[in-house]
């Protein structure tokens, strides 16, 4: 489309968007407006920033150059008039559109506690969300010796782990009885637990926590069994919750997320809605980066005109645990269900493996600990190809007896469209364009895709197609 495109949110959806606009010809205009103060950065890497492994530069993303694109931080969008089709900025100051995009993305939960006042964090306590978030806890960080984390989520593992990197010792208070309930069965939450307190976190679960109180010296956490935690911060990691205020005040349709259609459209033919804060027909807001890139291409396409028949169609999700010492995967239901299932599990060596699987096809999966077949597993699941006959070997990532190890999905099998990095949306399809391009290394199509830099876990799989795409060259078949 010709006119003037306003993306509301400056994230890692927004950030997308704006990219995936300006990679497509057309005579328009994209204003990106930002409420957050800085450039656009890579949630994903918070943790490891939080690890102290790397700094600010390094979780930044590429700014979007060129004609036609203006993006504005700091400047947070206070009102939206469909009818008008103007955005309102806190300085008074009216932008008009032609289309919206709303990436306004989620925040964070604070709990309902005694003498926590949501408005006004006290010293010493903090959310883990945002840049801000991860600046606040680094400075009470510097000189503290103990953390507590509430919430034994991915976020907050995440989190705990990369304190206990910097030397503190930590403490993970969860109110259900595992950790990462939403995910795991309660015997891998169990290695789990075992394998983060060989990291310097221990784990407190199954008792709530019912009040706070802070003083200069640090802060008391108090627990329903009558028992009370002390130490020098304090992270809170209880969830988010999309950010649809704007939408409800426009009178968008708003439930658990700004509704959209399969096109990412709201009710209003001139707004869409795309990442954590929107919620597509049939799937809750996914708080992860995979999909909102995925929507972020699809609006692209249908913006500038490249494909008008263009449709999101919501990927199986696979979580994968970034924090150092810590290899988890888990992907779709392991727990429940018809078929076979199938477990292992090395409490000693953190090592624990369930898959479920039905007419031959992988429905549910969790590999904790060193399992060489993760990669295959994360693959077959989201492909929804067939599992090999040796089952053991797909459970083990190693040859038993005289059966074969579990084989590596073949590059020259794969579809184009087979996703090769779940955290950045890369399938192989972008890989093999890159080769063409001059990409011969693994870092090299690393630094043109992503793939890799949210997890680390894909760079296996960027390898692999590397490998086959050089063979293929040397014998002149590469496509």
């Amino acid at each position: 489309m010709t006119g003037h495109i306003v993306i509301v949110g400056y994230g890692m959806a927004g950030a997308r968007l704006a990219t995936e606009l300006h990679a497509r010809n057309g005579d328009r205009k994209v204003t990106v407006l930002g409420a957050e103060p800085h450039r656009a950065y890579n949630r994903i890497m918070l943790s490891t920033l939080l690890a102290g492994k790397i700094d600010e530069p390094d979780v930044e993303l590429a700014e979007v150059a060129g004609q036609g694109t203006d993006v504005r931080t700091g400047a947070p969008v206070t009102a939206i008039d469909p009818a008008a089709r103007t955005v309102r900025t806190p300085d008074g100051d009216l932008v008009d559109y032609d289309h919206l995009v709303l990436a306004t993305g989620s925040r964070a939960v604070v709990p309902p506690l005694a003498g926590l006042d949501p408005a006004a964090l006290p010293p010493r306590v903090a959310v883990f969300r945002t840049l801000a978030d991860c600046r606040r806890i680094l400075a009470t960080a510097r000189s503290a010796r103990t953390a507590l984390v509430l919430g034994g989520g991915l976020l907050g593992l995440e989190a705990a782990r990369g304190l206990a990197a910097r030397g503190l010792a930590v403490t993970v208070v969860h109110p259900h009885p595992y950790l990462m309930e939403r995910q795991l069965d309660p015997a891998a939450g169990a290695v789990l637990a075992g394998t983060l307190a060989g990291l310097g976190v221990a784990s407190r679960l199954g008792v709530p926590a019912t009040g706070l109180a802070t003083d200069p010296d640090g802060v008391r956490l108090d627990l329903a069994d009558g028992s009370a935690l002390h130490a020098d911060l304090l992270v809170l990691s209880c969830g988010v919750r999309p950010d649809t205020d704007l939408a409800a005040a426009a009178g968008l349709a708003v439930d658990r997320g700004v509704l959209v259609d399969d096109r990412l459209r709201t009710d209003d033919e001139a707004i869409s809605a795309i990442g954590d804060c929107a919620r597509p027909p049939g799937q809750g807001p996914a708080g992860l980066v995979a999909p909102a890139w995925a929507q972020a291409r699809v609006v692209a396409r249908l913006l500038t005109g490249e494909d008008p028949t263009a449709r999101y169609r919501p990927r199986p999700v696979v979580t994968r645990l970034k924090a150092a010492g810590i290899d988890l995967a888990a992907m779709g239901d392991p727990t429940g269900g018809p078929g076979e299932e199938l477990t292992f599990s090395d409490p000693a060596r953190g090592t624990y493996a369930r898959l479920r699987i039905h007419q031959d096809r992988l429905t549910g999966a969790i590999l904790l600990g060193d399992n060489p077949s993760v990669g295959t597993v994360v693959q077959l699941f989201d492909r929804g190809a067939p599992v090999p006959g040796d089952r053991r070997a797909l459970l083990l990532g190693r040859s038993l007896g005289n059966a074969p190890a579990a084989p590596a999905a073949s590059p020259a099998l794969m579809p184009d469209a087979a996703t090769v990095c779940q955290c950045n949306d890369v399938d192989k399809g972008t890989l093999v364009r890159c080769w063409r391009e001059g990409a011969r290394t693994v870092d090299e199509m690393v630094a043109a895709t992503r793939a890799g830099t949210g997890c680390g876990g894909c760079r296996q799989a960027v390898g692999g197609i590397v490998d086959w795409l050089s063979e293929a060259d040397s014998v002149g078949t590469t496509r």
